[in-house]
């Protein structure tokens, strides 16, 4: 072998080192750590204790959901940093619908729904309605509702999260809707009729527009 063949062989042998150790400290610094999920639960805890209590309409079975997923995402496979803050979202529905276990029209789970507590009353009084509202869903609708709308997944990956045939979830998202604005019809109805009785009360009317825009500002908060 001549002398320029082997320095070339000893060159790219040098390069692939570079190259593969390169790779590892990549691969290293890519995936979140524990220390990653950790900060991410303490810096968005009010969106994904959110997030469970709307899952659960129950403070202790939220306080579970948030409580595990964050052993499993900081004790879990590897994830990309990029994706860990969906994923933090991704293992508290996966622990709320593993605990509530709900199904089409049983009524399985179901709870009187919880108050909100001191954490969201600067919310407008309004919007607890609207939450209340979603709250009072049967826990199939309620949990197909936050998946699909709040949570943006899709009706195929809502299905594989619930474990339910995928034509499922459409009519349930449907009934969700229907109940959602049955209850905030009632309360509208009811605060018409408390501006009647006093013309200066000032206290406007919810929708659920508003209610997906006040839920997606608390996520990104």
């Amino acid at each position: 072998m001549s002398t320029f063949s082997s320095l070339k062989t000893t060159s790219e042998r040098d390069i692939e080192v570079t190259m593969g150790q390169e790779k590892h400290i990549t691969r290293a610094t890519a995936y979140a750590n524990s220390d990653d999920f950790r900060r991410i639960f303490v810096e968005n805890m009010n969106s994904l204790y959110l997030l469970a209590f709307l899952l659960t309409a129950d403070h202790g079975r939220a306080e579970q959901s948030f409580v595990s997923g964050l052993e499993d995402a900081v004790g879990g496979n590897p994830v990309f940093k990029e994706w860990a803050r969906s994923w933090a979202r991704r293992v508290i529905i996966q622990k709320a619908v593993r605990l509530i276990n709900p199904r089409p029209d049983n009524g399985s789970g179901r709870s009187r729904p919880a108050s909100l507590d001191s954490d969201y009353q600067t919310l407008p009084a309004e919007r607890h309605v609207e939450i209340s509202a979603v709250l009072r869903l049967e826990p199939f609708e309620r949990i197909v509702y936050a998946i699909t709308i709040l949570e943006h997944y899709s009706d195929h990956e809502c299905s594989l999260l619930m474990g339910c045939p995928r034509r499922e979830v459409l009519p349930a998202r449907t009934r969700a809707f229907a109940g959602i604005g049955c209850q905030v019809g009632m309360q509208d109805q009811q605060l018409s009729n408390a501006r009647a009785q006093d013309p200066g009360l000032h206290v406007g009317p919810g929708s659920l527009i508003e209610l997906i825009d006040v839920l997606r500002f608390v996520r990104s908060a």
